[in-house]
């Protein structure tokens, strides 16, 4: 094993793991490196100072001459006189002497300095780095306060705009989207529950009418069933409009360069077979040349349930037009009916799921998901589905979805136009 291996090991296992918490934190981290650095650069400068000092001025210790006094006798021999003797040194010496006691105080004072102050940059760095992460800490307590089941609960981050500041933010618009999708399959719950009671309802009291008549005649027992198998139809409807849904929404779909002329022309002639049932006109303003980069098979569906909503609703002898175009850079394709229109507090809600008008003219023996599915289908691909009704003139739907771009194309606007196409 390495010495690397051991280290890691070391550092990864349990010695690693037997550090006290606060030992552990991003704080203690920040701490340290707070003080290194600082201990670093101040070291470095009290380094440069004596280097410099020491190579500018001559220093050495003093080594001073010893005199003694002295006198000879008859004899010629040297005798020194007690008490009388004294060091000396030239000036220079002495200088020098100074310069050294200097440097050797500046470097014990600097050891002392470097010690008190690596001291300090702990304390202030453990408070500094404290202040800095208090956002941290309210963002980790209000995250742990949120629970699947109530998501209301935001950071609301205040101070500067900071990266603590836009992580706040970031989660608070994470915590906002997740809440509209919780929400909006709470609500998908709660309305397919309560589409699908009437129709298990109604085919539950018929199949027990039946079971508990055992003198029924045939005609009685045929249409019982024939109730059934409406009910079934409509259940089995509901279910793939969901599952078209569940599509939309996954936006799992194979885009390529589409013709929205020729795929209008497409769709509208699957329709004139129910139109001609109800005595119904199709008309066709179809322009060529609008390219869209989309999948044709969405697309068809989201046109098939605008045409489906007209046919179903228009009135009888009435005439549906289909028209094909572009404009500022958006494909738009628009269907037309001459209905009695909708009304202005329900264009809101119309494309909501299983929304229902209150106008008896508009009801109809759909699903409620045909407009909501539609929609869906045109925001994945970054286009707009908007209505245009006028009361006693009918309503028109237009989808409109940005043109493939092409040379000699007019710029896209940001958002397309507005009005009818077709008026």
């Amino acid at each position: 094993m390495t010495a690397l291996d051991r280290a890691r090991r070391e550092f990864g296992g349990r010695r690693f793991l037997r550090l006290p918490t606060w030992a552990r934190t991003i704080r203690m981290r920040l701490t340290l490196t707070y003080s290194a650095v600082l201990f670093g650069i101040t070291a470095a400068a009290l380094a440069a100072v004596y280097v410099a000092l020491s190579s500018t001025v001559s220093a050495a210790p003093l080594n001073p001459v010893t005199i003694k006094k002295f006198y000879k006798t008859a004899d010629g021999t040297i005798v020194y006189k007690p008490g009388e003797q004294f060091q000396v040194a030239d000036l220079e010496t002495v200088q020098r002497a100074v310069n050294y006691a200097s440097l050797q105080s500046l470097q014990t004072y600097s050891i002392v300095a470097l010690v008190v102050m690596f001291a300090l940059s702990l304390v202030i760095g453990w408070w500094v780095a404290g202040r800095a992460l208090r956002p941290v800490d309210a963002i980790a307590k209000a995250t742990q306060e949120i629970t699947a089941t109530d998501l209301s609960r935001r950071i609301d981050a205040s101070g500067p705009p900071d990266e603590l500041h836009t992580l706040a933010d970031t989660i608070d618009g994470m915590l906002d989207r997740l809440d509209s999708a919780f929400r909006a399959e709470r609500m998908l719950v709660e309305d397919v529950s309560h589409e699908l009671r009437n129709p298990v309802a109604v085919v539950q009291s018929n199949v027990e009418a039946v079971l508990a008549d055992d003198d029924a005649t045939p005609e009685e027992r045929r249409a019982a069933a024939t109730v059934v198998l409406q009910s079934t139809h409509r259940m089995t409807r509901l279910l793939e409009d969901l599952l078209a849904t569940a599509r939309a929404r996954s936006e799992a779909f194979t885009d390529r360069d589409v013709d929205v002329a020729e795929l209008a022309r497409a769709v509208a002639s699957e329709y004139r077979v129910l139109a001609d049932r109800r005595d119904l006109a199709v008309h066709e303003r179809i322009n060529g040349g609008p390219v869209v980069f989309a999948d044709p098979d969405a697309l068809a569906r989201a046109l098939g349930n605008l045409l489906s909503n007209a046919v179903r609703l228009a009135p009888t002898g009435s005439t549906i037009t289909i028209g094909v175009g572009s404009n500022r850079g958006w494909a738009w394709i628009a269907v037309r009916d001459e209905g009695p229109g909708i009304a202005e507090d329900e264009r809101a809600r119309v494309f909501d799921r299983f929304f229902r008008s209150a106008d008896e003219t508009h009801r109809s023996t759909g699903t409620g998901l045909g407009l909501s599915i539609a929609r869906q289908i045109v925001e994945s691909h970054e286009g707009r589905l908007r209505l245009t009704s006028r009361a006693g003139t009918g309503s028109t739907f237009t989808i409109w979805l940005p043109e493939r771009a092409l040379p000699g194309a007019p710029a896209r606007s940001e958002e397309p136009p507005t009005g009818d196409p077709v008026s």
